[in-house]
């Protein structure tokens, strides 16, 4: 008897388990933080917050979309969605990457920074002035 029992509590504690992790939750949002587009420069911790320059902190904490850790060299020369806090001397200490849909939820501008966007005003301007010669005549 004391056999059965011993199996029969393993299949609960594994159907458990199995429907446990099937169950999905929603991200939410840590408290006090701001959205913003950050941009980890190739040599990290130097980073751009929104297009201003900025540092991260030494231990700073970046959480990737499934809340795990991640290095800033693993980021480095990437431009990133978003929220971020500050420790008390005002470097950017802890970091939860998100994605353009979490991001624009949060406030964020999908607009505002985006490197393609500088990237097609660039080319723009640059077609505008190799072509000035035209109405120059």
């Amino acid at each position: 008897m004391n056999r059965w029992t011993r199996a029969a509590s393993l299949a609960v504690a594994f159907l458990a388990t199995a429907a446990g992790a099937q169950i999905t939750s929603e991200r939410g949002a840590p408290l006090n933080v701001k959205p913003a587009l950050i941009a980890v420069s190739a040599t990290p911790p130097i980073i751009t917050v929104d297009g201003k320059a900025d540092r991260l902190s030494p231990g700073a904490r970046i959480h990737d979309r499934d809340n795990r850790l991640m290095l800033s060299a693993g980021l480095a020369g990437q431009t990133l969605y978003t929220v971020y806090k500050r420790d008390p001397s005002g470097l950017v200490h802890e970091v939860w990457l998100l994605n353009a849909e979490e991001y624009k939820k949060l406030g964020g501008n999908l607009d505002n920074g985006d490197p393609e966007g500088y990237k097609r005003l660039n080319e723009l301007l640059d077609l505008i002035w190799a072509n000035r010669w035209l109405l120059l005549k």
